[in-house]
């Protein structure tokens, strides 16, 4: 009987672009396997587009106190009959999983007290996303953890009145997090630059980001804004076709560097490189303790695009 397997990675962006090398190790190692993803809503197309698994199921981060809709979950999980669970999220919350299948655990590998497959490793959380997660892996048998082929993260850009040359911005970034931002000014100084040089600055992000596109736009005119009108996938086909991507720690920097961008990644204080940095083919890191000790040259320069 084939393999019942279940993957727990619930997000944020990057730590899901992150576990996407993951996530190929384990279709490559269990190829005859059924495997099922619990996620969040915003990564199902992900997960769907990249053939690693078979199913997705969503985590609607029910309340512990939602006594009938946890009772129903706990019968959920039991009755898939899940020969191993790969919890590559390792939170409180996905240990709350383990408590919660109590007289019916599969294998599981992970950091919940008493598993069968543990990363016990003392440093792990000095351990870059990436490194951390490939050893937890071989850890449960899975020895390589290679880059992922990422040939599947596109999407058709034809319809959202992007052409010729272009660098993607992504100026955006956790609303309660201000001080992972580099100044609105800074971005709009850097795009009428590149767009003195023939580069159209396309502007990508979520609708908490609006107010830093604004102030963007209203200083660089020549900014086009694609806030709020792109899948997660479009993203991707965009990056791809873009001469770079520059942006702060955020969610689509990691899309960018992981599809191959030539990506300019804007780090404070505030988030670790070391432990989170975006990866890829092309990637450079600027980390100031303030971004606002960034200056707009050194972006520039980093770039290379003059």
């Amino acid at each position: 009987m084939a393999e019942n397997l279940l993957v727990i990675k619930l997000g944020a962006l990057g730590d899901f672009v992150q576990a996407l090398g993951p996530l190929q190790a384990i279709r490559r190692h269990h190829p005859d396997a059924r495997i099922t993803l619990l996620t969040t809503p915003p990564y199902r197309p992900l997960a769907e587009a990249s053939g690693y698994v078979d199913a997705v199921w969503i985590d609607d981060r029910m309340p512990v106190f939602a006594l009938g809709r946890l009772w129903a979950f706990r019968r959920k999980l039991i009755d898939a009959d899940f020969s191993r669970v790969y919890d590559l999220q390792t939170s409180d919350r996905s240990g709350w999983y383990f408590r919660l299948m109590r007289g019916a655990r599969p294998e599981w590998s992970g950091i919940a007290p008493g598993c069968s497959h543990p990363h016990a490793n003392p440093g792990r959380d000095h351990m870059h996303t990436i490194e951390r997660q490939a050893e937890q892996l071989a850890r449960a048998g899975i020895a390589s953890v290679p880059a992922p082929d990422l040939t599947w993260f596109d999407a058709p850009v034809d319809g959202l009145g992007v052409s010729g040359r272009f660098v993607l911005f992504a100026p955006g970034g956790a609303a309660h997090r201000p001080e992972k931002r580099w100044p609105a000014d800074r971005y709009a100084a850097l795009a009428n630059r590149l767009a003195e040089q023939g580069l159209r600055p396309v502007i990508v992000g979520g609708p908490e980001d609006a107010d830093a596109v604004a102030a963007i736009l209203r200083d660089c005119p020549d900014g086009y804004s694609l806030i709020g009108r792109t899948s997660l996938l479009q993203v991707g086909g965009l990056a791809r076709r873009a001469v770079a991507a520059v942006g702060n720690d955020t969610g689509p920097m990691h899309i960018a560097a992981a599809v191959g961008c030539r990506s300019v990644v804007l780090f404070s204080d505030a988030s670790n490189p070391s432990l989170c940095a975006q990866r890829g083919a092309d990637v450079t890191i600027l980390r100031r303790p303030s971004l606002d000790g960034l200056a707009v040259d050194e972006v520039e320069a980093v770039l290379r695009l003059g």
